[in-house]
């Protein structure tokens, strides 16, 4: 036995209760199908919506309903990941491999790293479109006057 193979075998998961173990890899194999179904739903409703931008708006607003979307998709994103970590922990609870463990650090780190720098961005995105509000609200003000 390799040292990657460590703690891979058997167990009372993969011995008397490999119903459960089976079931529960039936559950993430789920959970990996809504993971992907909702970045496909969001990335549907951001292109959607840029072209709805695109042809039918100009200028500021144009750039503004974009960034809404951009936000939107962050959103989906950002669950997306989620979920797919939450598969990864019970692929890894399942497995008993250090190689797993291994595997499931490096994809969490790598997941929560995009995590944090697409949410940075968001609030980025967030911030600039309550201050293109804040500034356009004074101006349309002063025209309805």
């Amino acid at each position: 036995m390799s040292f990657w193979e460590v703690g891979a075998g058997e167990s009372l998961l993969h011995g008397e209760l490999a119903w459960l173990g089976a079931a529960m890899e039936w559950v993430s194999a789920a959970i990996d199908v809504l993971a992907i179904l909702l970045l496909l739903i969001g990335a549907l409703r951001f292109v959607l919506g840029v072209l709805r931008a695109e042809l039918l708006l100009t200028g500021p607003d144009r750039v503004r309903r974009t960034n809404r979307g951009r936000i939107e998709l962050g959103r989906y994103i950002l669950a997306g990941l989620e979920l797919l970590i939450v598969s990864d922990i019970i692929h890894s609870a399942l497995s008993l491999a250090i190689s797993d463990v291994i595997y499931l650090g490096l994809l969490v780190l790598v997941r929560s790293l995009i995590s944090y720098f697409l949410d940075r961005e968001l609030g980025q995105l967030r911030q600039e479109l309550s201050e293109d509000m804040s500034v356009e609200k004074p101006e349309n003000e002063r025209s309805r006057q």
